[in-house]
């Protein structure tokens, strides 16, 4: 989703680690890039071109020489193509190349004629990756505005445990996805989510609940983040993991924890997004014990729980904005508009039980917006990730209003 139709171009130097450079090639052929592979000859002893150019469905590139007619890779078109250039693995000898303006080999020569961000994914033995050269080559780097993925910790080639192990293919691609998503008018910005479903305790062993997994509210919670803001996710339970390190998450079990939750971050952000599935109602006596299977029926007095979205509403203040969500089944749009005034919102997402593909569970998701004037708009059906950035695109518009 975030690296759709980006141009990029993938430099592998010769280190054992180069294996891993065609695991992030396919990451980024699957995530819908245009990828461009340049090796060093080094990296020809390590991984082969064959195998690079099968991945990103392009010849990988080693030398100037393109072909016995004396045709070229021209490095300035290439350096011109790109739209990020990330250099993974990068090893001590290729940082300290470029960290100097060294330009012996097609890889150097496209670095020196990019207009792109560059990123270097260093990968070396741990003695290496911290001795003065190479840390002083990391930050020549950086002071020429490229950007350093750090190296990890672990076991290394030469049975040595400690930094100096390439970056997970997943932690590269993530690096990308957060530079090209990111927006400025973001950054900074404090979002409140909620996500999940509640559960309302009958017994110690049963609860009141429904089926919302909380995917559509982490979407939101991974888009948010990834565009610069601080998100804050109150969520209920739920078997997902935290899609971004720096978001905050509160764990939460029930709709009083959530309210006591929401209410306290709630003053301190500038958008609040409620896609928690609350439960409307709670057993007013939870058995402190497990209650025994007796007689052909059980009865349970159930109570209002607290309504979070319109105790927000009534202490929301000028220039906070306020999203909530319906989830219906009948008289989709009017019931929608109603919640939407009678609450104090900004925006509602409306989810329909009679769309195929939308609600609790489902990894896609139909959605329709509607603003406090009671403009709609109309999404189609996509994945709750792409739905995740059409309401984070809405806000953003807003936000570059002010």
């Amino acid at each position: 989703m975030f690296l759709a139709d980006k141009k990029i171009i993938v430099g592998v130097s010769g280190s054992i680690a180069a294996y891993k450079s065609a695991l992030l090639v396919r990451l980024l052929v699957k995530a819908g890039a245009e990828v461009q592979v340049i090796m060093t000859e080094a990296a020809r002893d390590f991984i082969t071109p064959l195998t690079l150019a099968t991945l990103s469905k392009r010849p990988a590139l080693s030398s100037y020489i393109k072909d016995d007619q004396g045709t070229w890779n021209n490095h300035v078109e290439l350096g011109l193509w790109a739209d990020a250039f990330v250099v993974a693995p990068a090893t001590a000898h290729t940082l300290a190349k470029c960290a100097n303006g060294l330009c012996d080999d097609l890889l150097t020569a496209v670095y020196l004629s990019a207009r792109c961000p560059v990123f270097f994914a260093p990968a070396m033995d741990l003695d290496m990756y911290h001795h003065a050269s190479t840390r002083h080559n990391l930050q020549r780097l950086v002071s020429y505005g490229n950007r350093v993925i750090e190296a990890g910790f672990g076991e290394l080639a030469s049975g040595l445990v400690g930094d100096g192990r390439l970056a997970e293919p997943e932690k590269i691609l993530e690096v990308l996805e957060k530079y090209f998503f990111r927006r400025e008018v973001a950054v900074g910005k404090r979002v409140l989510i909620t996500a999940g479903p509640t559960r309302e305790a009958i017994d110690p062993v049963r609860y009141v609940s429904n089926h919302s997994t909380g995917k559509m509210g982490y979407a939101l919670a991974q888009a948010f983040a990834y565009a610069g803001a601080q998100v804050t996710l109150v969520s209920g339970p739920t078997s997902l993991p935290v899609p971004d390190e720096s978001i905050q998450v509160i764990p939460v079990e029930s709709a009083r924890e959530m309210y006591e939750a929401a209410k306290e971050y709630f003053p301190w952000t500038e958008l609040a997004i409620l896609t928690a599935a609350v439960a409307d109602y709670r057993p007013a006596h939870p058995a402190v014990q497990k209650i025994k299977k007796k007689g052909e029926t059980l009865d349970l007095e159930l109570l209002r729980t607290v309504d979070i979205a319109a105790s927000l509403g009534e202490q929301k203040r000028d220039g906070q904005l306020l999203v909530g969500f319906a989830l219906e089944t009948d008289n989709e749009l009017a019931n929608a508009m109603e919640k939407l005034q009678r609450k104090n919102m900004d925006y509602i997402v409306l989810n329909s039980l009679n769309d195929a593909g939308a609600g609790f569970a489902h990894d896609t998701n139909k959605i329709t917006v509607i603003d406090k004037e009671e403009r709609i708009r109309y999404f189609e059906l996509k994945s709750k990730q792409k739905a995740a950035r059409d309401i984070m695109e809405i806000i953003i518009d807003k936000w570059s209003e002010v």
